[in-house]
């Protein structure tokens, strides 16, 4: 009996051990807590505790899927190893003090579906890698200090809905490829100074539910009131 019950116990611990997310993964967590000052944070993660516990990750099948940070005071450079976490669906950085550039290593989420970024210092141009993120969904990169052109390869972005750029030093061209994008339903791309903004509003307003908001004082089309989307939860409702 002794035995039977030893045996089921360690295979108990092992199930355990075993339903953790990978060292690799976890040694990108960390990396993203020390280069934004994670014991400064609002809310700073207990390193102790399973990942699984730490605010804003979310875990499934042993593998994050989530990172949720909003409002949460990062304040540094975002680690090129966030290009690891290969079944990231989420990525809301939105609202922190962070500097530096857009890891061009980002392109590597391949499974990412919102990436969320507004309101920060974050400069220097959009990474044309970008442009490898089929499965994107939404993208925000409002209020920043982005500047240079829009990446050709974003037009690749073929499942994209939300397309927000707002209010940064940009400028040129859109990619044209991105009106022929069939789920696009929202785009916001005034306060920068692109040449042709306009030439999207017909193929958008026929999407159906399209918001747009072009330039400031477009005298066509009326712009959205929704100038940046914060992405919630719904249990946060």
């Amino acid at each position: 009996m002794k035995k039977v019950i030893l045996s089921s116990l360690c295979m108990f611990m092992a199930s355990i051990v075993l339903a953790q997310v990978s060292n690799q993964e976890k040694q990108v967590l960390l990396n993203l807590y020390t280069a934004t000052n994670g014991p400064e944070w609002n809310s700073p993660w207990n390193l102790d505790e399973p990942v699984e516990t730490w605010n804003g990750i979310t875990v499934e099948n042993n593998t994050v899927i989530g990172i949720n940070l909003l409002f949460n005071n990062l304040n540094g450079t975002l680690p090129a190893s966030l290009g690891k976490l290969k079944n990231l669906k989420k990525l809301e950085l939105s609202f922190n003090p962070i500097s530096g550039s857009i890891p061009a290593e980002l392109g590597n989420l391949v499974q990412l579906e919102i990436l969320a970024i507004n309101g920060t210092a974050v400069s220097g141009s959009i990474p044309e890698s970008l442009g490898n993120l089929s499965n994107l969904k939404q993208l925000h990169l409002s209020s920043n200090q982005l500047s240079g052109t829009i990446p050709e390869s974003l037009g690749n972005l073929k499942s994209i809905e939300i397309f927000n750029v707002f209010d940064n030093d940009l400028y040129g061209t859109l990619p044209v490829e991105l009106a022929n994008c069939q789920n696009l339903k929202q785009l916001m791309v005034a306060e920068n100074n692109f040449k042709n903004p306009n030439d999207f509003s017909v193929i958008l307003l026929s999407n159906s539910g399209a918001k747009i908001d072009l330039l400031e004082n477009s005298p066509n089309i009326v712009p959205s009131r929704s100038i940046i989307a914060v992405e919630r939860n719904e249990s946060e409702d």
